[in-house]
């Protein structure tokens, strides 16, 4: 390519010179890293937008709080935009967060959660230009656009939804730019809404966005998890956690569409290892018979229950390599 042509384009460069991988952030799980990468250690990617969807109380916001965290864990800047006023400090610590780390904003349209990200990003870029960003809105789907805000009554047209997903829209076009530009790792946590008499086919919707946010996600996950048998309860029957899975739908990073299992204990928050058995025999690193594995590199055999000491037991030390804690 001549020099010269080059010189003259302003806003055009060879595809060669751009940088492929930003970096990635974990999300806490490493069979869901796996999952989204390809990599176990790896996540989110930085300079794209990554949303977490599901009903309710399926870890949607868990998810969000453990990749802040590794974010914080690495050095970034991280912002929280909490539409749904329920986010406090301790729920944070408790997952391992630093509130004293975490800017936070509860704006009250959706065209002011995206204002106040732009705003952000941009003041952090002033006097930091390398660092990485990044930020979880929790949730796109209770913020109501400024029409919505601004109707004198609470009467309900069947013009809202499209106002709504045409704002989104609007500010998807505006803030997807600014992802890839300024190093910035969007994560959007959305709801799922049910449509009324669809008798074919799934009847589940995105309780916010349209269409439009699918289009702008370079990664895209749904959290299940069944609000009976998932539930994880302990001797007495109390209930400690809940289980469930999460499905890849979209990736531009990796393989899509395909899933794994997560276990969240509220007192701990995600096991980082559940799952991950499961890749580690795809990769052909493990091996099963019946209720035993093999670890093909020192033949060491163990049981799932021992995965509890993978930390520590020292059979499991070229997995603790693998999962970049050695």
């Amino acid at each position: 390519m001549d020099n010269a042509v080059l010189n003259r384009l302003k806003n055009a460069g060879l595809l060669s010179e751009q940088t492929p991988d930003m970096g990635f952030v974990s999300t806490g799980s490493f069979a869901l890293n796996k999952v989204i990468s390809g990599d176990y250690t790896k996540g989110i990617p930085i300079g794209m937008i990554t949303q977490f969807h599901g009903e309710a109380s399926t870890a949607k916001t868990v998810f969000a709080t453990h990749i802040l965290k590794e974010a914080q864990k690495k050095g970034f800047y991280t912002m929280l935009v909490d539409s749904e006023n329920a986010y406090n400090s301790e729920f944070a610590t408790s997952l391992g967060l630093d509130p004293k780390k975490l800017i936070y904003a509860a704006p009250e349209t959706l065209e002011d959660c995206f204002q106040v990200i732009e705003d952000t990003i941009l003041a952090i870029r002033e006097t930091d230009k390398e660092t990485p960003i990044v930020v979880a809105y929790d949730s796109i789907a209770v913020s109501p656009s400024k029409a919505e805000y601004e109707a004198e009554n609470y009467e309900g047209n069947n013009m809202q939804g499209a106002v709504r997903a045409k704002s989104t829209g609007a500010c998807l076009r505006k803030i997807n730019p600014l992802m890839r530009k300024h190093r910035v790792a969007l994560v959007v946590v959305n709801q799922i809404r049910n449509k009324v008499g669809i008798v074919y086919g799934s009847n589940e919707t995105a309780a916010a966005g349209g269409k439009a946010l699918d289009y702008y996600l370079g990664v895209n996950i749904k959290t299940i998890s069944n609000k009976t048998s998932d539930l994880l309860k302990d001797d007495n029957k109390r209930v400690m956690g809940i289980q469930g899975r999460l499905r890849n739908t979209k990736n531009k990073v990796s393989i899509p569409f395909r899933e794994t299992t997560f276990k969240l204990m509220f007192d701990e928050g995600l096991d980082p290892f559940d799952g991950v058995l499961d890749y580690l025999m795809e990769d052909g690193l493990v091996t099963r018979s019946g209720a035993w594995y093999t670890i093909v590199s020192n033949n060491e055999k163990f049981q799932r229950k021992e995965l509890e000491n993978i930390q520590t037991d020292p059979k499991f030390e070229e997995i603790r390599n693998l999962l970049g804690l050695g």
